[in-house]
């Protein structure tokens, strides 16, 4: 059996609907043990009724708005903070949450711990692509400021992702800038070029821009945290949009309405891919055990899928390769 505990207190929705997503998961795996952490009254009701669910009873949360470091140190009996002892103590295998990324980064840090030679972890997800290619993006803001050298291991744990978990021989690696130029770019951008160009164990193919995260021409994509972010943030926008734009012509003329009702299921899948839902959270590559890190604006779908990735990266080692990955290049 492997054991997840997700927090049952994160995220900007009600309890409720991590629980059923909770729910949603025990039933599709049945190898999966949750412990649900959160508040007596929202995890003891839910707990009896599953077999396979175990209560963490805490007292406190970590609110969104709060210093994430500060409320870690302070909040010690939060959902957060004891999720990550029940995983540093060998209670559990993994945590997923969809509360505070800052918190639940510096809650994996403190008490999770990095793997030997990783200087900062970095916030990381597969992107889908053109003919189903999937591409490895970070960091996705966990790291708002980053030097070159930080980026270069950012390039060799997404490089360890893409390997381990997507099962690419020998990915590709990409820069994200403001253009494929060589010498384009601010003088970060340039930094960080010639330290990529200058490592060797990298494949590295250059700069790339936003509209290669999705076209399927790369494997790996890296990014300081601020920027990644944005990106990531604008793609999920942009399905939402499409989905919006779509029922609002659909609605101006009956020939547009019934183009949309064949499109309908094409477009739901496109726009399922890239909300985030289908993978459910972000994985904090450099930790020693999985931690996962989930949208506020949650559903049920994602706290799902976000629990069954945590129990997917168990499975596969991916925490353990992924470090005698970094020590082999070091």
């Amino acid at each position: 059996m492997v054991r997840v505990v997700v927090d049952a207190m994160g995220g900007d929705e009600k309890p409720e609907v991590v629980l059923e997503g909770i729910a949603r998961a025990l039933e599709v795996d049945n190898d999966l043990e949750v412990v649900v952490a959160g508040n007596e009254d929202v995890v003891m009701p839910f707990c009896a009724k599953h077999a396979r669910a175990e209560a963490l009873v805490t007292t406190e949360a970590i609110e969104m708005d709060e210093h994430p470091t500060e409320a870690v140190r302070r909040k010690k009996d939060s959902s957060i903070v004891r999720g990550c002892r029940a995983v540093r103590a060998g209670e559990a295998d993994a945590f997923f949450s969809a509360g505070s990324t800052g918190a639940i980064l510096a809650a994996g840090t403190l008490i999770v711990g990095r793997v030997k030679g990783v200087s900062r972890a970095a916030l990381c997800t597969a992107m889908p692509g053109a003919a189903g290619h999937m591409t490895t993006l970070l960091d996705l803001g966990a790291n708002a400021d980053c030097p070159p050298e930080m980026i270069v291991q950012f390039a060799r744990m997404g490089t360890a992702y893409s390997q381990i978990v997507l099962g690419v021989e020998n990915p590709t690696v990409g820069l994200l800038n403001n253009g494929t130029e060589e010498t384009k770019g601010s003088e970060a951008a340039l930094a960080r070029h010639a330290a990529l160009a200058a490592t060797k164990g990298i494949n590295f193919s250059g700069n790339c821009e936003g509209r290669d995260i999705l076209t399927g021409g790369l494997d790996v994509i890296v990014s300081d945290g601020f920027t990644g972010n944005i990106a990531l943030k604008a793609v999920e926008g942009t399905a939402k949009f499409i989905v919006s734009a779509l029922k609002a012509a659909a609605g101006q003329s009956k020939k547009v309405a019934l183009g949309a009702l064949l499109v309908k299921p094409a477009m739901k899948e496109v726009a399922a891919l890239l909300s985030g839902d289908r993978y459910g959270g972000a994985a904090l590559l450099g930790l020693k055990a999985p931690v996962l890190v989930g949208h506020g604006a949650t559903n049920p779908d994602a706290i799902m899928n976000g629990t069954l990735t945590a129990a997917r990266c168990v499975r596969q080692n991916l925490c353990g390769k992924l470090a005698e990955a970094i020590v082999e290049a070091e």
